[in-house]
């Protein structure tokens, strides 16, 4: 079998000399039918290794699961690594970061308080080993030493950005070896956090996007033998609600690459293809004001979200080309997707009858979110309140939509740290909750979710409440008489269209005349939308769709101003700084 090992100056395949150069591409952000093709185009590139997390969350929605099927299929994405003639490098974390929510971590891990979150302590570690045992259930097998693609696992992530307690990343050491690893095992750090991140006996490596020569002295200062890596190099960015689409020029980032090259630094692109945050999966960050992360994850990459080649692209092959040998065809440029209309309609309100979605619970106390198994992401309170007077919340995380007696009275948002609304009247108070992705990065990972600290009206605290977490799985399965609507309408409420395409294609839904909410097509949650930018469009994968008649289901959570769908041929994906 061959062997990979870090020698002296470099890695070394099979006793020789071996540059790493691969591309983050992560499996739970790209539909599993397209594994195979953005694969191929990052060897048409050049690169000759593949780069994954491992989101434990996803994979373990509740306590004692561990779901590998569908796009979770990690065995599965390993195999087409290797039937591409690629390498490998896993990241299990078991944090992760990533823009993912709550950076990867279970949010049922922290139902009890004294849970430790990323240090040694007795529960988190039994659940994270637990949890790495299964994840390398998966990984081992797949190992370059057993004729398969791994050639490297990462431990934790990043960690000297949180802590830098050795016990911890020892342990989780120990359990990965335990587990069945034998490849080297490495960790990541920002150049000025490489000590209090890295444990001896692990391959240190380096995360930045620049300055390539100043930063990889500092990790040869850490790591002064064995190969120099820059195990994220920072090519794009992300983006929050509320801001600018990021962007970085083609040409600075080639530049900085050949340079990293030139050094003879192997390297990892973050991101090679970003992809995107299905489902209600983006996470936030949180350094006094909260900023939740928008649904695209196309992050500027070589590859757009679509998996068309961008300028980057061509710019990154040219550079790699100086150095190793590419393929002779790069992929085609991108074609204008499909343009498909249709009217929106059969209305259904969320408030009219909402235990169609869910089951109301009785609570003396209003529980956070994290009280409540299944954690739900929306959720309905209700109770009777005495008026006039202020109702006052300890925190609200992260929306909430306040009704009286079926009247809105108001909408607090987290971000602009939000409390308290009037209400004019006693009655029966409604209120609508939205988790809007948890922390990803920083001291508040693991936070609880919902209304934290109760709430009260006039300084006395309100009891009584029944909850209803909302299905949302179950929403874009429901089905009313047909009405169409002739135009504005306010949420919460349910629409429905069907829409016509000749054969599957990549398809952009143009979501400007709505207001906030999230969008099933075909049953698959393509993910959250809001007027406020910068993203306006939200990518269809082209295995979503089907051939003739399709349908679309639109939660709409605040104004609907265009009862349409309309799709556009590219991806818009906001204003710019410049």
């Amino acid at each position: 079998m061959p062997e990979f090992a870090i020698g002296d100056t470099d890695f070394l395949l099979d006793g020789r000399p071996f540059r790493i150069l691969s591309g983050a591409l992560h499996y739970f952000r790209v539909h599993p039918d397209l594994w195979a093709d953005r694969i191929d185009k990052a060897r048409r590139m050049g690169l000759n290794t593949i780069e994954t997390y491992v989101p434990w969350n996803a994979h373990a929605p509740e306590p004692g699961t561990f779901d590998v099927t569908g796009g979770l299929d990690l065995d599965r994405f390993l195999r087409l690594v290797a039937a591409a003639g690629m390498y490998a490098i896993v990241r299990p974390g078991p944090y992760i970061c990533a823009e993912w929510d709550n950076g990867g971590l279970p949010a049922w891990l922290f139902r009890d308080p004294a849970v430790g979150v990323r240090r040694f302590e007795p529960r988190y570690l039994a659940a994270v080993r637990e949890y790495l045992t299964r994840v390398f259930e998966v990984v081992a097998p797949h190992q370059i030493d057993r004729g398969g693609p791994v050639l490297l696992v990462q431990v934790e992530n990043e960690y000297g950005a949180f802590g830098d307690d050795k016990r911890y990343l020892k342990a989780l050491a120990e359990y990965t070896r335990e587990a069945g690893v034998t490849v080297p095992l490495t960790t990541v750090d920002q150049p000025d956090m490489l000590e209090a991140g890295g444990l001896d006996g692990l391959h240190r490596t380096a995360s930045f996007g620049s300055g390539a020569a100043a930063r990889l002295a500092v990790l040869r200062a850490h790591q002064p033998t064995g190969p120099l890596m820059c195990a994220e190099f920072w090519n794009g960015w992300f983006d929050d609600w509320g801001t600018h689409h990021h962007t970085t020029s083609a040409p600075d980032a080639a530049a900085e690459l050949d340079a990293l090259l030139a050094a003879g630094a192997s390297v990892n692109l973050y991101m090679f293809h970003g992809g995107t945050n299905f489902g209600l999966t983006s996470g936030a960050n949180d350094k006094g004001v909260y900023r939740p992360i928008v649904t695209s994850y196309d992050y500027d990459a070589p590859l757009d979200e679509a998996g068309d080649p961008t300028p980057k692209y061509h710019a990154f092959r040219d550079v790699i080309a100086r150095y190793h040998d590419v393929p002779d065809a790069a992929p085609p440029p991108a074609r204008a997707a499909p343009t498909p209309s249709a009217a929106l309609g059969d209305p259904v309100f969320l408030l009219d009858a909402p235990e169609r979605w869910g089951t109301w619970q009785w609570c003396e106390e209003l529980p956070v979110f994290d009280e409540l198994s299944p954690v739900p992401r929306l959720a309905l309170l209700r109770t009777w309140v005495d008026g006039p007077g202020v109702l006052v919340f300890g925190e609200v995380r992260d929306r909430a939509t306040v009704f009286l007696d079926g009247v809105r009275v108001g909408t607090l948002l987290r971000e602009h740290h939000d409390r308290a609304v009037r209400l004019p009247a006693s009655g029966k108070l409604l209120v609508l909750v939205e988790d809007q992705g948890r922390v990803d990065y920083g001291p508040r990972i693991g936070e609880p979710k919902g209304i934290v600290g109760g709430a009260s009206v006039a300084g006395s605290p309100v009891l009584g409440w029944e909850v209803l977490p909302i299905d949302l799985a179950a929403l874009p399965g429901s089905s009313e008489p047909s009405a169409q609507v002739a135009g504005p309408v306010a949420g919460p409420v349910l629409l429905r269209a069907s829409f016509d395409v000749p054969a599957p294609a990549d398809l952009f839904l143009d979501t400007a005349g709505w207001g906030k909410g999230m969008v099933w097509c075909n049953g698959f949650l393509l993910g959250r939308y809001w007027r406020r930018g910068p993203q306006r469009t939200l990518y269809v994968p082209r295995p979503v769709v089907r051939s003739g008649a399709n349908e679309l289901a639109v939660l709409e959570l605040d104004t609907l101003l265009d009862p349409a769908v309309r799709f556009v041929p590219r991806p818009l994906l906001g204003h710019t700084e410049a």
